[in-house]
């Protein structure tokens, strides 16, 4: 050993005995952590922790306003029914038959011009193994529920106006009244009555008083599946106001806080892309303070707000496209549901011309459940054959693949496609969706899936829950 070694030993033993010192406090700090009450140690697990409990207190007390935050804005979906169309019948054409005359004009309509499955298939393209099952399942519904949400339209559909319109207002609140006392009511009715700008504001907030106050004096209450829309929104601050007046009227008649409910008729350019650039509609959600149940797309005074010709004005053009695509994000999560709009081009006419009409509106309408809008609008009876054809194909098409998928989930048997949560999820919701529209029947989803109707709700998870593993 040179005398440099002899001299610079002690100094390196010194040094590594500072740190093995260290070491060992550092040793002793980390256990002290982990055997802290409420870690791993206490269970016995020998899983060592550096985090005090403090920190898990921290990150809970610094989360908890976004966790509320969370819960309030972003329920899930209600799990209530979802019905695939809304029908628009003007004020003044409205009678106690007319949910019955719209069904018995479909089924002539397929009497007409499509009698048989094969025939009705070849028109739309319908697969040969899905064509019996549809056309069965298309004119059962049509006998047997023609109609599953209702409109009654006093705002671009009516023509009246003064007394007029407080007559037919007032008649619309006592047929509808007599046809739940009766049961023949559809499981969605209610009105849209003129919008919240200032020309009109006026006569709106009027026909809506007297045909809610018209149900109250002759149903006794305000009827289950009462929708209202309110059209041509283009300010959160007129979501407000109508928040305001459905408030004063459930003050004036001890109505529960929060009982009326209403849709939100997506109109104007204003309503997806504000002045400062953020999304109108996103607002507007939060403006219902709870109420908002639906976003309705509004096909042509929406194109035409954009400058789109008369010829291409469509559900499927481009900006009709982005436009539901910035109400869908806006909307998920929230429990308010998307609408689809409508096609102006009835099944009307020679034959020709109404096969013409149904394959544009089956396709229109497949398009739109690819894309998730589950539901949309139908003017005229003859579209009902074709939008119960598109939503039956659809549902009955994905029905095996979805049933299995969810099956293997659900046993955790594995299979070609690794699911998550999510999907499982997404899965059910098809099958209850399919179900709830007739689409479906609940005996077969069950063998099919190995699933009970309450099992597959639960892994819907209605209103935010986790889907059940």
């Amino acid at each position: 050993m040179t005398d440099h070694q002899r001299k610079t030993r002690p100094a390196e033993q010194e040094q590594e005995q500072e740190q093995d010192q260290r070491q060992r406090q550092k040793g002793e700090r980390g256990r002290e952590r982990a055997a802290a009450p409420g870690t791993a140690a206490d269970a016995g697990t020998g899983v060592s922790l550096s985090l005090p409990p403090s920190v898990h207190d921290e990150i809970g007390a610094l989360l908890a306003p976004v966790d509320a935050d969370l819960v309030r804005r972003y329920p899930g979906d209600p799990g209530t029914r979802r019905p695939v169309h809304t029908v628009y019948v003007p004020g003044d054409a409205l009678t106690a038959g007319t949910l019955r005359s719209w069904g018995d004009r479909a089924l002539a309509a397929l009497d007409e011009h499509a009698p048989d499955a094969a025939s009705f298939a070849a028109v739309l393209g319908i697969p040969g193994g899905l064509a019996e099952q549809v056309y069965t399942r298309v004119r059962a519904k049509l006998d047997r529920e023609p109609v599953e949400d209702l409109r009654i339209d006093f705002e671009d559909g009516y023509t009246g106006g003064g007394a007029t319109e407080d007559a037919d207002a007032a008649r619309a609140a006592r047929l509808l009244a007599g046809a739940h006392r009766d049961g023949t009511a559809a499981p969605y009715t209610g009105i849209r009555a003129a919008c919240l700008e200032a020309p009109v504001r006026d006569r709106g907030i009027r026909t809506l008083d007297i045909f809610l106050t018209g149900l109250l004096e002759h149903g006794g209450a305000l009827p289950p599946g009462l929708v209202l829309t309110l059209p041509k929104v283009s300010y959160a601050e007129q979501v407000t106001a109508f928040v305001r007046l459905l408030e004063a009227f459930e003050r004036t008649h001890g109505l529960q806080p929060g009982r009326i409910g209403f849709e939100i008729q997506i109109e104007t350019s204003q309503a997806i892309l504000a002045a400062d650039g953020t999304a109108t509609v996103a607002r507007m959600i939060d403006a219902a303070d709870g109420r908002a149940t639906g976003l309705h797309y509004g096909t042509f005074d929406y194109s035409a707000a954009l400058g789109v010709s008369a010829a291409h004005q469509a559900s499927d053009h481009p900006a009709a496209d982005h436009a539901k695509a910035v109400m869908q994000v806006a909307a998920a999560g929230t429990g308010v549901r998307v609408c689809d709009g409508s096609s102006n081009v009835l099944p009307v006419g020679t034959t020709e011309q109404v096969h013409a009409a149904w394959r544009l509106h089956y396709g229109l309408v497949r398009r739109a459940l690819a894309r998730a809008y589950y539901q949309g609008w139908d003017m005229h009876p003859g579209q009902l054959p074709t939008r119960y054809a598109a939503v039956y194909a659809f549902y009955r098409a994905g029905f095996a693949e979805a049933a299995g998928r969810l099956g293997g989930y659900a046993e955790r048997a594995g299979g070609a496609v690794l699911d998550e949560p999510a999907t499982a999820r997404a899965l059910a919701s098809h099958l209850l969706r399919g179900i709830e529209c007739g689409a479906l029947d609940t005996a077969e989803t069950t063998v099919a899936c190995g699933l009970a109707p309450d099992r597959l709700r639960a892994f819907a998870a209605p209103r935010g829950g986790t889907p059940a593993r």
